[in-house]
C-alpha cells in the first residue's frame, strides 16, 4: 500500500494550430462522478474499494479531506488507479477541515461526518467562481431529517438530533444534483427510508444509486420520484465499484478533434452519456457515433450551417452545463448563427466570453447567461486565462484553430477537473507545450 498525495499544477501552456487531430485516446475517471462516490463510500461505513479514481486535484483534495476526517485511505499496489477506504474507528476527535474551503464538493462530506461524529463543521465551499450556487436547499434537506443548521461568516455547522427515525419525504424545487446526492447520503448515514421528489437523473447521481444497490439498499427511481430503502439486514462485507469514464473530458476531446477537422476514437466512456454532444455534432454536420464504451468521430462530413441551440439543462435528456463551453468554442469556427445559454452556472458566461473575446471572438449577449454567435470567426492567439475548469477547456479548443500562439495561464484551474487534458490532446497530435516557470 502507498499513501495518497496531491500533485501540483504548472502555471501555463502554449497552444499553436497544426494538423487535424487524429488517433485514439482514453479518458480518465470522471471527477463529477468520483466526488459523490467517495462521499458515498464514507457514508456506508464499510470497507470500499473504488477503481478508476482520477488524479484531478479536486478529487485528490477530497481524498485528503476524507483522511483528515478519520477514514483510512490507501492505494493498492496492484491497482494504482484504485483507492481503498476503511471507515473511521476513532470517533472521539475530528480534525479541522480547513482545506474544504478549496472545493465545492466538500458539502458531500456532511452526511458521513454526521454519522460518525454527530456534527459537521465546515468552511463555505470554494472551487470555480461561476456564479452563486448557494446551499440553502442543502440545509432544507438536513432540516427535513431533523438536523440543526447554523451558519456564519466563516462557514456552517450541521448537528444531528439524537433518536430520529422513520421515513423522510422531501420535494426538491428543481433537479439539483448536489441536493439529490446529499439527501440520499443523509438517508444512508441515518439508515432511514427516503422519498425524494424531482430527483436529479444525471449519470453521476444514478451511479451513486447503483453503488448503494450493491450494498443492499433498494433504490426505485422514476422520472419524478425516488424511493430509497435501507437493507433489511446490515452487512459489513467489503464493497467495490468503478468510477465511470469522464463524459465531459470525452465531449471536450471530441470538440477539439472536430474543430481541427480531424478524426478519432475516445475510449473509456459510456457512449450514451455523451448523447447530447453527439446530437450537437451531427446537427453541425460533423459525424459522431456513440458506441457502448467509446465516442467515435470517423472524420469527413460537411458543415451544415444549421443553427445550434446549446442550452444547459437539468432535465433528464438535457445538455449537461459542462458540455456547453466546449461546444461554444467549436461553434466559433463553423457557419451558422448559434445560441448558447447556461443558467445553471450563472457566472460562467462572464468568465468564458471575456477570455474568448481576447482571442477576437464576437458575441451578441442576450443576457448574462445567454449569447448568440455567428460563425465562422477567425481567432488570433494571445494570452488568456483559465478562470475556471470549463473556460480552460474551451480556451484549449479555441487555441487549436487560432492564428499564432495562444498562451493559457491558470493551469491549476484546468487540473482541478482534468489530470492531464493537454497530454491527451498532444497524444492526438496537438501542438501544446507546458511552461513550468
Amino acid at each position: 500500500m502507498t499513501p495518497i498525495s496531491i500533485t501540483e499544477a504548472g502555471p501555463s501552456i502554449t497552444v499553436r494550430p497544426g494538423r487535424p487531430l487524429a488517433g485514439a485516446v482514453r479518458v480518465d475517471g470522471s471527477k463529477n462522478a468520483a466526488l459523490p462516490l467517495l462521499a458515498a463510500a464514507a457514508a456506508v461505513r464499510r470497507p470500499v474499494t473504488l477503481d478508476n479514481v482520477p488524479d484531478s486535484t479536486d478529487v485528490q483534495l477530497m481524498l485528503t479531506l476524507l483522511q483528515r476526517a478519520g477514514n483510512c485511505l490507501t492505494r493498492p499496489v496492484s491497482a494504482p488507479r484504485a483507492v481503498a477506504l476503511a471507515p473511521v474507528e476513532d470517533r472521539t476527535r475530528l480534525s479541522h477541515l480547513t482545506e474544504a474551503a478549496r472545493i465545492r464538493a466538500s458539502y458531500y462530506l456532511v452526511p458521513s461526518l454526521l454519522a460518525t461524529y454527530g456534527q459537521a463543521q465546515l468552511p463555505w465551499p470554494g472551487g470555480c467562481r461561476i456564479g452563486e450556487r448557494g446551499m440553502d436547499l442543502h440545509f432544507k434537506v438536513y432540516e427535513a431529517f431533523g438536523d440543526e443548521v447554523e451558519t456564519g461568516d466563516a462557514g456552517y455547522r450541521v448537528a444531528t438530533a439524537a433518536g430520529r427515525a422513520g421515513q423522510v419525504a422531501i420535494e426538491l424545487p428543481f433537479r439539483s444534483r448536489g441536493a439529490s446526492v446529499v439527501a440520499v447520503l443523509r438517508a444512508v448515514a441515518g439508515d432511514r427510508r427516503l422519498l425524494l421528489g424531482s430527483p436529479n437523473l444525471s449519470p453521476e447521481f444514478t451511479g451513486v444509486l447503483d453503488f448503494l444497490r450493491q450494498g443492499g439498499w433498494r433504490a426505485d427511481l422514476g422520472e419524478n420520484r425516488l424511493v430509497l430503502e435501507p437493507p433489511s439486514v446490515t452487512s459489513g462485507a467489503d464493497l467495490s465499484w468503478t468510477v465511470p469514464g469522464d463524459k465531459i473530458e470525452a465531449g471536450t476531446l471530441a470538440c477539439a478533434i472536430a474543430a481541427t477537422g480531424g478524426s478519432g476514437r475516445i475510449e473509456g466512456v459510456h457512449g450514451l452519456d455523451t448523447a447530447p454532444v453527439v446530437r450537437a455534432l451531427n446537427r453541425l454536420g460533423i459525424p459522431a457515433i456513440a458506441e457502448p464504451e467509446a465516442l467515435v468521430l470517423p472524420g469527413g462530413g460537411t458543415p451544415s450551417g444549421k443553427p445550434l441551440s446549446a442550452v444547459a439543462s437539468l432535465d433528464p435528456d438535457g445538455l449537461d452545463a459542462d458540455f456547453e463551453p466546449a461546444l461554444l468554442a467549436l461553434a466559433l469556427g463553423l457557419p451558422g448563427t448559434h445560441r448558447f445559454a447556461d443558467a445553471v452556472n450563472p457566472g460562467r458566461h462572464h468568465n468564458l466570453l471575456s477570455q474568448l473575446r481576447a482571442l477576437g471572438a464576437e458575441f451578441e449577449e442576450i443576457s448574462s447567461t445567454e449569447c448568440h454567435l455567428t460563425g465562422p470567426q477567425r481567432l488570433t492567439g494571445t494570452a488568456v486565462r483559465a478562470t475556471d475548469i470549463r473556460t480552460g477547456t474551451a480556451l484549449l479548443i479555441a487555441g487549436l484553430t487560432a492564428r499564432g500562439t495562444t498562451t493559457v495561464s491558470g493551469l491549476d484551474q484546468l487540473r482541478r477537473g482534468h489530470a492531464d487534458l493537454p497530454g491527451k490532446l498532444r497524444a492526438l497530435g496537438a501542438d501544446i507545450t507546458e511552461a513550468t516557470r
